[in-house]
């Protein structure tokens, strides 16, 4: 999609160049996103939707263009392993198609965006980031929408269920590799579909860059279900993006687990435009060492009868830090709105830190919401009770950890994709015990 520059060439110094086979509205939409990134102005200590944030962070000037892939990527495919026999596999490497493997019907469009773009560029511009991005990194969604080469386009037809799961995993390979995948899925009416993002680090010891964004739109009567499992190596800076749509009478469910990245930006945003649409905003991040993770939420609630439910919980080690701000925002019509937000935090270290901004706006009468947070350390009866039944305290803090996670993954309702995050979330738990993060 982009000219091929030399990986020297930083992120930051050159305006990208659209093949010239992709469609002229697309090659305009670049052009305008990349003059947009230049005028829109960084974010400072006064913006609202910065607070408590490390703004230092957002320096990626040192971050490459077009890293090549590795000549032997065979160990990264044999170690992109999500859910046992999934309905489809995609493997990108720096944003390059490396395998495929898929059981899809014919009649489910399910391709690489820059394929897509070739074979069903009307489709792609009816559902390609419309929204304003509104929750604090306009800038990087413009660079994004710039450098975008390549992620997934999913189509499901009315009255089409996918059964099992369409996997994508984004590898970042290569020092100072910056990559910015997008997953655009639409669902019609009466549909259903998961898909789960994996975002992995090739190397441990390499810094990456990944600027990530994806659309759901959610069709009338449908049921849309969007994972993103982020497990970057610790030295990796992430944003991630999430902007969904949910019609009359459909649902939609977004999860993130966050193990990974030195620092991550989460920006989820959900629409209910439709009478009796629902949104489950899920998330579970385990920070640990230095790690920083910034999650910003907006459940916007545009038509009646419409229900939101969000919960997020975080565990965190030693010197980490999370920071949560969610709004619930009910516009003027918008009766019989049902909406909660959650967010909790376990501290499992003194010297962690949590900062969390929960609010409601509402405009609109005959509603229910309500909002909350909580912070607390583990008691030192549960503790108690566990060595009382010959548990090491160690793993006692670990496996009540697991279980303040555990209430969140359930919702997902489905065991082989539960047992698919957990196996994650173990591996996190595991090497914080070792030592790492």
């Amino acid at each position: 999609m982009s000219a091929t520059l030399e990986p020297t060439a930083s992120i930051l110094d050159l305006a990208p160049e659209t093949a010239p086979d992709l469609p002229a509205w697309f090659a305009e939409r670049q052009r305008a996103a990349w003059q947009r990134f230049l005028e829109t102005p960084a974010p400072t200590r006064r913006d609202e939707t910065w607070r408590f944030s490390n703004l230092k962070q957002l320096d990626f000037s040192s971050y490459l263009a077009d890293v090549p892939v590795p000549e032997d990527t065979g160990s990264i495919i044999e170690t992109s392993v999500g859910v046992e026999s999934p309905a489809a596999k995609y493997i990108f490497v720096n944003e390059t198609l490396i395998e495929i493997d898929s059981k899809l019907p014919e009649n489910v469009i399910c391709l690489p965006l820059a394929e897509a773009l070739l074979l069903h560029p009307d489709l792609v511009e009816k559902t390609f980031m419309l929204q304003d991005t509104r929750l604090g990194s306009a800038k990087w969604a413009a660079l994004h929408e710039a450098r975008v080469s390549n992620g997934l386009f999913v189509h499901v037809p009315d009255g089409v269920e996918v059964e099992g799961t369409i996997e994508v995993f984004h590898w970042l390979a290569g020092d100072r590799a910056a990559i910015f995948p997008h997953t655009l899925i639409v669902t019609g009416a009466q549909s259903k579909v998961r898909v789960i993002d994996y975002f992995q680090s090739a190397e441990s010891e390499q810094e990456g860059l990944c600027i990530a964004f994806n659309d759901l739109c959610a069709g009338p009567g449908s049921k849309l279900d969007y994972l993103a499992i982020q497990a970057f190596n610790e030295k990796t800076r992430v944003i991630q993006i999430n902007e969904t749509g949910v019609a009359k009478e459909a649902s939609a469910t977004g999860f993130i687990l966050n193990t990974g990245a030195a620092w991550a930006r989460n920006e989820a945003m959900s629409r209910l435009t439709g009478e009796g649409s629902r949104s489950d905003m899920l998330s579970v991040s385990v920070p640990a060492r230095e790690q920083e993770f910034d999650q910003r939420t907006f459940q916007h609630h545009v038509s009646p009868g419409a229900t939101s439910d969000l919960l997020y919980k975080n565990s965190l080690y030693d010197r980490a830090r999370t920071i949560f701000s969610g709004l619930i925002f009910v516009d003027e019509g918008a009766h019989r709105t049902d909406a909660y937000q959650t967010c909790r935090n376990l501290f499992m270290s003194e010297d962690a830190e949590a900062h969390s901004m929960p609010g409601l706006e509402i405009n609109a009468d005959d509603v229910k919401c309500s909002h909350g947070s909580t912070s607390a350390q583990i008691s030192e009866e549960e503790i108690f009770y566990l060595r009382a039944r010959g548990i090491d305290p160690h793993r006692a803090r670990q496996l009540i950890a697991r279980g303040f996670s555990v209430e969140v993954i359930e919702r997902l309702g489905d065991e082989k994709v539960e047992e698919t995050v957990l196996r994650f979330l173990d591996d996190k738990f595991s090497r914080i015990a070792g030592g790492g993060a």
